[in-house]
C-alpha cells in the first residue's frame, strides 16, 4: 500500500508540474499576442509568434528543398519498400520502454498490455523488431509519446512552434519529446557503455524515418496549398488532436480537456 500511495503522489507531482509549466509558457504567450486565436471548425489553434513561425517554415522549405528532400530520394532509391518498413519496424520496437510508460501515465493498462505483447513477439520471432509479426496479428502499433500524456492529463498545447530543421509542434508536444529523449532507457544504456555514437545514430535515423514518411505529404501541401504553412498548421493539431483522443478513450481517470504519423508510404 504504501507503494502504491508513493507512486500516486509522484504521478500527482508530475501532472501539478506539467501544468504549471505548459500554464506558464501559454501566459507568456499570450502577453506577446492577444489575438492570435486561430478557430478552423471545431479546432481552436494558439498562435502568438506567426510571424516567426511563417519565417522558420520558410527557411525549412529551403533547407528541406536542398538537404533533406534529395537524402530522401536517394534513401527510398537504395532501400526498396520493404526494407525501409523494416527499418520502421525496428525503430518503433526500441522504442516500446518509453510508450510503455506513457500507456501507465495515462491509465491505459489495455494499450500497455498489447505493448508489452508487441515488444515481445517483434524482438523474439520477429527478428529483433525488423518484422512486425504482431501487428499481422491484430496487435496495431500505437506511438504514444508524453505530449500525449500532458494532453491527456489536461494541459493545453500552448503556442504553436515551428523550429529550425524540425518543423511544427507545440509547446507542450515539444517538451513531451524532450521528456521522451531524456528517459528513454536505450539512450541511457549506450551513454553509460559509452556509446554515445550509436544513440546519435538512432536519432538521425529517426529523423530520416520520420521525413521519409511525411514526404509526399509535404510535397502535395505545397503544390496544392494556396497556403502551405496555415494548411501544415492545420493537419498537425488535427493529426495531435486524433492521437490524444485515441489516448483519452483508453484512459482511467482522466480530466476533461476542452500523426505526424503517418501510414507506411507504399
Amino acid at each position: 500500500m504504501k507503494n502504491t500511495n508513493e507512486k500516486g503522489q509522484v504521478l500527482s507531482a508530475l501532472r501539478k508540474y506539467a501544468l504549471v509549466l505548459c500554464s506558464g509558457l501559454a501566459l507568456s504567450a499570450c502577453a506577446t499576442n492577444e489575438n492570435a486565436h486561430i478557430v478552423e471548425g471545431d479546432l481552436e489553434i494558439y498562435d502568438p509568434y506567426e510571424g516567426y513561425n511563417r519565417a522558420m517554415f520558410s527557411f525549412n522549405a529551403g533547407f528541406d528543398d536542398v538537404v533533406v528532400n534529395p537524402i530522401v530520394k536517394g534513401y527510398r532509391f537504395v532501400a526498396p519498400h520493404p526494407v525501409r518498413k523494416g527499418v520502421r519496424n525496428f525503430l518503433r520496437n526500441i522504442k516500446s520502454p518509453v510508450i510503455l510508460a506513457n500507456q501507465l501515465l495515462q491509465g491505459d493498462l489495455e494499450g500497455a498490455k498489447n505493448c508489452v505483447v508487441r515488444a515481445a513477439i517483434n524482438s523474439t520471432v520477429g527478428l529483433g523488431g525488423l518484422i512486425d509479426l504482431a501487428g499481422y496479428n491484430g496487435i496495431e502499433y500505437e506511438g504514444e509519446d508524453f505530449g500525449q500524456t500532458l494532453a491527456v492529463w489536461g494541459v493545453p498545447h500552448g503556442p504553436y512552434m515551428v523550429v529550425p530543421f524540425l518543423g511544427p509542434s507545440s509547446a507542450r508536444d515539444y517538451s513531451g519529446y524532450f521528456v521522451d529523449g531524456m528517459a528513454d532507457p536505450v539512450r541511457w544504456y549506450l551513454f553509460n557503455v559509452d556509446k554515445e555514437a550509436l544513440f546519435y545514430g538512432k536519432l538521425t535515423a529517426d529523423y530520416l524515418d520520420i521525413r521519409e514518411s511525411v514526404y509526399d505529404t509535404l510535397k502535395d501541401i505545397r503544390q496544392n496549398s494556396l497556403d502551405p504553412y496555415a494548411a501544415t498548421r492545420s493537419i498537425y493539431f488535427q493529426s495531435r488532436r486524433a492521437l490524444v483522443d485515441d489516448a483519452k478513450d483508453g484512459a482511467f481517470g482522466s480530466p476533461s480537456i476542452p500523426n505526424y504519423d503517418e501510414d507506411d508510404q507504399e
